[in-house]
């Protein structure tokens, strides 16, 4: 195997070996209090920034609170005129029962904090100027919000890791906790391979999958930081033309270009992926192109680019090249600067059909959160928006639904929408615009078949009398219910 373990014998094995014995051997007598133990591999990682606004206690141990740049340059606030808060803390454990978390800071006030997404489920929850307290009660990503979007503090709060690597295994590509350097930033995962990170893993590296039955999982970190847009950079994981592979747990900080493309692959799930991105422009959080069957499940995305972008980007001959099956839930999405969803704009593809968005948390986004724009012909189709939770701060534009033809398609024509659904979707907060467009291209490229069923703007119902609604010419079917 090329890559074997990618760890150093002697630093890493033997501690993770002996943590796994201590930690069985004694939790079978009850004194585990806790699954969370930062202290057994914390000096590995002393190069790695800290936060200097939160300390953070889960059970009583204290965590380890990294640090997620955004806006680096050349896209400083002060250039850009876009202001994202300044870099955030994150924090990640597990749990196999109820835990108390406490807070500290010394730079925000934490007596008007408010947790994201509303329907987060803590009790006992106590407040004052520095410190904060509650008990999570089940595995829950948790957004602590001092002072709104400026460095907030993200809770991921996992549970247990029943993974225990088998370091004799030739199809594993372990990496254990400490900083990893891998020549050429480059892991490849090949077909029936695992890659684990273990908790306390920092691996400064891009990983490639090409091949069938891959998985990669652990609570590590693949980190993104040292990459430099436009002039090296590495998608953190990228995903082609494999077949059933499994992506859960592990955090994606920092990436520069696309952080997650799955491009001509097929039955993909992630699962409690938590990407902590800003950094960088054109850092789209998972990016399924020209792919079927991929479900995306309890995630938590930050992005600076587009959440989610559904794309034809390659046209392959003898291959299956339509975006179909596509399934987004359960998740908590923040785009600063972008599209929640982008459905188009690459459209090298016959079709994009058959996706489902639902049970969602959007809560913070800038442009148009459903943009909807096809091209070069393709059949933008089937597609069902349901039970989303919109945080609202006075946005212009909510959903677009425009077939188009822009810079990024080759075949220089519109493409097509039709059978669109938005279901449950509600807007709250503050005051805005919230503009819902409709507009087809000419008699062949059309909007047609769409149908608004409880979607409410600050407690508005949207109808056809709703005021930012625009309907422009070739839209047809259009129903309010």
């Amino acid at each position: 195997m090329k890559y074997k373990y990618q760890i150093r014998i002697t630093e890493f094995v033997h501690p993770v070996l002996f943590s796994l014995f201590f930690v069985s051997f004694f939790g079978i007598l009850g004194c585990n209090s806790t699954l969370y133990n930062p202290e057994k591999y914390e000096h590995l990682i002393s190069d790695e920034p800290r936060s200097e606004d939160y300390e953070v206690w889960i059970n009583g141990t204290k965590a380890i609170v990294y640090v997620a740049r955004v806006q680096d340059a050349p896209w400083e606030k002060e250039r850009t005129r876009l202001d994202f808060g300044g870099n955030y803390s994150f924090t990640s454990f597990d749990m196999d029962k109820p835990v108390e978390v406490k807070i500290k800071s010394t730079n925000k006030t934490l007596d008007h904090t408010i947790l994201r997404p509303e329907r987060v489920n803590v009790k006992n929850l106590k407040k004052s100027s520095t410190e904060l307290s509650f008990i999570i009660e089940k595995p829950s990503q948790i957004i602590v919000e001092p002072d709104g979007k400026n460095g907030p503090l993200l809770l991921f709060a996992n549970s247990k890791d029943d993974f225990v690597p088998d370091l004799n295994d030739p199809n594993l590509i372990y990496f254990g906790p400490g900083i990893h350097h891998p020549d050429t930033a480059l892991i490849k995962v090949g077909s029936n391979q695992t890659l684990y990170l273990a908790e306390g893993a920092i691996l400064k590296a891009g990983v490639r999958v090409q091949g069938d039955n891959v998985t990669i999982c652990g609570r590590g970190i693949i980190c993104g930081n040292e990459f430099v847009w436009g002039k090296f950079s590495r998608n953190l994981i990228l995903i082609e033309k494999s077949n059933n592979v499994v992506v859960k747990d592990v955090i994606l900080r920092g990436g520069a270009s696309w952080t997650m493309p799955v491009r001509h692959s097929r039955n993909v799930v992630v699962d409690n992926v938590k990407i902590v991105g800003g950094r960088a422009q054109n850092d789209d959080g998972i990016n399924p192109c020209n792919s079927q069957d991929v479900l995306i499940k309890n995630c938590f995305i930050r992005t600076d680019d587009d959440c989610i972008a559904a794309k034809g980007t390659t046209y392959l001959p003898d291959t299956e090249n339509n975006v179909e099956r596509i399934t987004v839930e359960n998740s908590i999405l923040w785009c600063d600067r972008a599209r929640i969803f982008l459905l188009g704009h690459e459209s090298r593809a016959e079709y994009m059909r058959d996706m489902v968005f639902r049970n969602l948390d959007i809560v913070h986004f800038s442009m148009t959160a459903f943009l909807l724009e096809p091209g070069e012909d393709m059949r933008l189709e089937n597609i069902v928006f349901d039970n989303i939770r919109i945080y609202g701060e006075g946005q212009a534009e909510l959903i677009r639904l425009k077939p188009v033809v822009n810079q990024y398609m080759r075949k220089k024509v519109p493409g097509y929408i039709n059978n669109i659904t938005f279901k449950n979707i509600s807007v709250t907060d503050k005051e805005g615009p919230y503009k819902i467009q409709l507009i087809g291209a000419d008699k062949q490229y059309t909007v047609s078949n769409v149908v608004f069923d409880g979607v409410s703007v600050l407690n508005q119902k949207v109808t056809k009398e709703y005021g930012s609604l625009e309907m422009g010419d070739f839209v047809s079917n259009v129903e309010f219910k």
